[in-house]
């Protein structure tokens, strides 16, 4: 078994290497990752410059590591495309910080996890919902109990997961729940100031008031359990395109009529 490893931490980042020691037991592991932090930059692809890659020093021995001078997304690019070649899944994570709910459309983590899947390789998003996590252990258990899986025949077609984990020791998971995105897991404001050159503006975000609804994976998070979400790239808001299609014939003589 061939495994893929990136993030959106940085090639450095503590959580990488906790699912590399866990991998690397089951199966040839290759990092390919950001050389700097890139949390929040999405499904984001370099087009407009040069990609470089350049292979690093493992922090577990005997591992092929390449910094990527750029997003998560490139680096996953890059690995499947030139760097490495086929494999049997990629891992992407462990993230320090949640990706939950509508936060996945923002995730590098989640972004770089679809171009494995667009791919068609299994591609797992793993985060512990910690900025600062207390062990990865959980989730290094987790990815090991997953990776055995695969290889027992687990998934017989590519799937995407976004799993998330709580802040917690091992002992102290209370389950482990198959969920749907919630909503939005953090709201934001926006701070202005004057460094005495210019203003600027920061962008400041806060987890929202309010109970997240059972079934969600907000709500497995808040009550200490293990949260598995599929993910798909189909993002259409089924539910009303009933009231979309009857926008058609209008906007169409407003085109030709220009009325």
């Amino acid at each position: 078994m061939k495994v893929l490893i990136s993030n959106d931490d940085g090639i450095y980042a503590p959580g990488l290497w906790a699912a590399v020691k866990a991998l690397k037991e089951l199966a040839e592991v290759v990092v390919v990752a950001p050389d700097r932090e890139q949390s929040g930059v999405g499904p984001s692809v370099t087009l407009h410059r040069p990609v470089r890659a350049t292979e690093a020093v493992p922090v577990v021995p005997g591992t092929r590591v390449y910094a990527v001078e750029g997003t998560p997304a490139d680096s996953v690019i890059l690995a499947l495309e030139t760097l490495v070649g086929t494999v049997d899944l990629v891992v992407t994570g462990i993230n320090s910080g949640a990706n939950l709910g509508d936060d996945v459309l923002l995730s590098g983590t989640v972004g770089a996890a679809f171009q494995g899947y667009y791919r068609g390789i299994s591609s797992v998003a793993v985060s512990v919902t910690a900025l600062h996590p207390r062990s990865f252990e959980a989730a290094a258990r987790l990815l090991k109990g997953l990776a055995r899986s695969w290889v027992q025949g687990l998934g017989p077609r590519p799937m995407l997961l976004n799993i998330n984990l709580p802040d917690v020791l091992p002992e102290e998971v209370q389950g482990v729940d198959v969920t749907r995105l919630g909503g939005r897991s953090y709201t934001e404001r926006v701070r202005q100031g004057d460094d005495g050159k210019r203003p600027y503006f920061w962008i400041e975000r806060k987890r929202p008031e309010g109970q997240a609804e059972e079934g969600t994976d907000a709500w497995a998070i808040h009550h200490r359990r293990v949260s598995i979400t599929p993910l798909s790239s189909d993002v259409t808001a089924r539910p009303v395109l009933g009231e979309v299609i009857a926008l058609g014939p209008p906007l169409l003589e407003a085109i030709q009529f220009d009325a």
